[in-house]
């Protein structure tokens, strides 16, 4: 196991199990990924395309901001980096909004939101 703890977030989480999910955090309702121009490049360079390419295949405007595309396949929006086995595609690159998945302030107090999105965690307070 590949145990992860936060302080004030009342699960630990077990990394070693995205190798066995479906991707269930990057698919189900829309929603955004944000990206910087640094992230972009990154993963821009990963994938071998030139930045104008690449953002015009997979990433998109919000106002002042960029957002990750997502597909609307089989009923559900997923990333356009999730693959069909449900591994990503960039994980190596993936955005800081990915990376700090399940440690999102909002799943402090939505505490039940973030178990029905990740098979990876192990319920109860580790600090207790």
């Amino acid at each position: 196991m590949s145990l992860i703890v936060k302080k004030g977030f009342d699960f630990t989480f077990d990394s070693a199990v995205c190798k066995t999910c479906r991707g269930y955090c990057c698919r189900g309702e829309s929603g955004h990924v944000w990206v910087t121009s640094t992230e972009i490049d990154d993963i821009c360079q990963f994938l071998n395309l030139n930045r104008i390419d690449g953002f015009d295949r997979y990433f998109y405007r919000v106002d002042n901001r960029i957002s990750v595309m997502e597909n609307y396949t089989e009923g559900e929006f997923r990333c356009v980096f999730l693959v069909t086995s449900g591994g990503c595609s960039i994980y190596g690159v993936r955005p800081v909004q990915c990376r700090t998945f399940p440690f999102w302030e909002e799943f402090k107090q939505q505490k039940g939101d973030v178990f029905k999105l990740c098979p990876g965690l192990i319920r109860g307070d580790p600090w207790e």
